[in-house]
This record gives structure tokens, sequence and C-alpha cells, in this order.
């Protein structure tokens, strides 16, 4: 590479740059306001968030079909990344499951999800995701019935819905976290095995 190509590489790389944190900048802002206002929310008022102008949006999503889209493709690979930690770990499977819903409450904000409203899943990349989702939050499970932290009538579904309900935050409870962090703790009291009652003594 010439020094003349050399120089015009770099700000071409920087162009690279901008557009990619435009990008996430619409992404985040998109994500809050659908969260606030609906799917139906203006791009406009998601420009407007962004601080970018509509054009921006529009050059980076074609149409809101398209932004939701992508919206709910990156919900799914935050949900993913929490995932894999906490398969990652060599915690006994009730705490690992304990893991990921704490990094599930995390990432509320940003999460736009079918059992939120979101789009509903046609993209086969997002599929391929959540599959990759399903199967990583099973391996815990498994995990757990085998250490015997975890009740064997436990589903991957079951935790599915409760990851979903605590990335949706009640906008009434002020300090949600915390609640959230209470609500963890009492379902997986619910998860851990029964304790058998003991025989009466004759």
């Amino acid at each position: 590479m010439t020094k003349a190509q050399s120089n015009e590489e770099v700000p071409r790389r920087e162009l690279r740059r901008d557009a990619a944190d435009n990008r996430e900048r619409v992404l985040a802002a998109a994500a809050a306001a659908v969260r606030r206002e609906g799917a139906a929310v203006p791009m406009a008022t998601v420009a407007a968030d962004a601080g970018v102008g509509v054009g921006t949006v529009y050059r980076h999503f074609p149409s809101r079909e398209a932004l939701l889209g992508a919206l709910t493709h990156r919900s799914f690979q935050l949900v993913l990344d929490a995932a894999s930690q906490a398969a990652e770990t060599d915690r006994p499977g009730i705490e690992a499951v304990r893991g990921f819903l704490d990094r599930t409450i995390e990432h509320g904000p940003e999460l736009v999800l079918p059992l939120h409203g979101g789009p509903l899943l046609i993209d086969q990349d997002t599929l391929a995701i959540q599959a990759e989702v399903h199967r990583k939050l099973g391996s815990l499970l498994h995990r757990g019935r085998r250490d015997g932290t975890i009740r064997p009538d436990v589903r991957t579904a079951d935790l599915v819905v409760f990851g979903a309900l605590l990335a949706q935050r009640l906008p009434h409870i002020t300090d949600w976290n915390q609640s959230a962090r209470r609500l963890v703790d009492i379902h997986l009291a619910g998860m851990a095995p029964m304790m058998q009652p003991k025989s009466p003594r004759s």
C-alpha cells in the first residue's frame, strides 16, 4: 500500500466507525422509544431521541419493519450473551440461572422482544440466535437437575417467560432492579427441589 492509499484509508475507517456509532445510537434510542410508545413510534421521534437526522435513520433502516427487526435481533444477541456467560461458569445450576437472570435485568431497558410486543420472528439469523438461547438455557437446567439444585419439571420455556417478564420494567416501581431481584429469589426458591416431609414418628 502506498502512502497516498494509506492516507485515504484513514478517513474511510473513520467514516465506517461514525456510521457504526450512528447505527448503535439509533438502535439504543429506538429501543427506549418502542418500550415507551409502542412499535408505532414515529421514525422522526427515534431520530430526535438519537440526536441524528431522520435521513440517517432511514439510511440504516429503510422501513419501520427493518428497524424493528434489527431491534429484535440485537435483543436476542444480548440475551444470548447473558446465557453464554452464565453457561461458561462452573457454578451450581441454580446459581448459574441466577447469573443469567441478573444480566437480563441489567439489559432490560435495551430489550425489545416478541413477548414485549415486538415483531414476530421471521429472520432466519434471529431465529438461529433464539434457538441457541434455548439451548444454552436448557444446558443450565440440565446442570441443575444433575447437581440437585433444580427440580426436574422446570422447562426452558418457564425460564424464557420469566426472563422476559423481568426485562419489562413496571413504570410505577421506582427501584425496579431491587424489586426484580427479590422476584428472582422467590422464583429460584420455587425452582429448587421440594423437601420431602419427614415421616411422623410412630
